[in-house]
């Protein structure tokens, strides 16, 4: 009998992150909580989860680069992604009115991506909280009948909510990429086209261009490439890059010549590309 996959998601059950864990994993799964991105590491190393899944960019906010440093020290290994569209729902308790809201909250970055549609309404106040569904669930645990959260259909589902305003974010494209992390690479018996790699490179002059030549003479594709200064170094750089290949037999070659012109190589995971939204 399979035992039912624990899963570390930064945040509390109907987060986007606990969408994106039944998005990849289906619904029966055991969600586990967690204050921070450390924390769900924490839990993984501890063996009190089985699976991490950890946001990694946001098509508006850009890439969460803190989460790229947890994953390498961790030493955890990537072995699948998975893309949710964010869908903001404006939601309140039943039977509050729009007129009767004075007060808005949610996370930073959801306020951010929603500012627009505030602009017509000056006299609703914005308030930042830490998370999306905390907000939602605060309503309906403080009763507020003058606040309203911005959250997802799963907040709303599970918090009691009524969706007074559906689909409020001003970019109706923007999604997020959310990495899976284990403990230890294993075979997830699907078929890899797909990785994340990091690495170093010396300081002459082209070092960098002569790599990413490697990967293009294999017909290997750099689908995102993004630099990270190395802690109490000057001048020096981890460089994260994602590759997608046609022939597993010319990422390997790539790979192996790559490791010639470069320093501190690691290969994060392998996985099969998952990009749909």
């Amino acid at each position: 009998m399979e035992t039912t996959k624990r899963v570390a998601i930064q945040g509390i059950k109907a987060s986007f992150h606990e969408e994106a864990a039944y998005k990849f994993f289906g619904r029966d799964i055991e969600t586990v909580e967690c204050n921070s991105f450390k924390e769900t590491c924490d839990k993984l190393e501890k063996n009190e989860a089985d699976f991490v899944v950890m946001a990694i960019e946001n098509s508006i906010a850009g890439s969460l680069l803190p989460n790229y440093t947890l994953i390498r020290d961790f030493g955890f290994s990537v072995v699948g992604e998975v893309y949710l569209a964010i869908q903001l729902h404006l939601m309140a308790l039943p039977g509050v009115k729009f007129e009767d809201i004075k007060v808005v909250t949610s996370h930073p970055i959801a306020i951010r991506q929603c500012i627009d549609f505030f602009y017509d309404y000056p006299h609703i106040k914005i308030v930042e909280s830490n998370d999306t569904a905390a907000c939602a669930k605060r309503i309906q645990q403080e009763q507020l009948t003058d606040t309203m959260a911005i959250a997802n259909n799963l907040a709303a589902e599970l918090y009691g909510l009524n969706i007074l305003e559906r689909r409020v974010e001003s970019n109706k494209k923007n999604y997020t990429r959310f990495l899976i992390l284990k403990k230890d690479k294993t075979d997830e018996g699907k078929k890899i086209n797909k990785a994340s790699i990091c690495f170093q490179v010396g300081h002459k002059a082209g070092s960098l261009a002569t790599v990413l030549n490697i990967f293009a003479e294999q017909e290997v594709s750099l689908t995102k490439i993004q630099s990270m200064p190395v802690l109490g170094k000057r001048n020096e750089y981890y460089f994260y890059v994602d590759l997608e290949w046609p022939s597993t037999e010319k990422y390997d070659k790539a790979i192996r010549k790559a490791l010639k012109y470069t320093s501190n190589f690691n290969i994060l995971g392998e996985y099969q590309k998952n990009d749909k939204v």
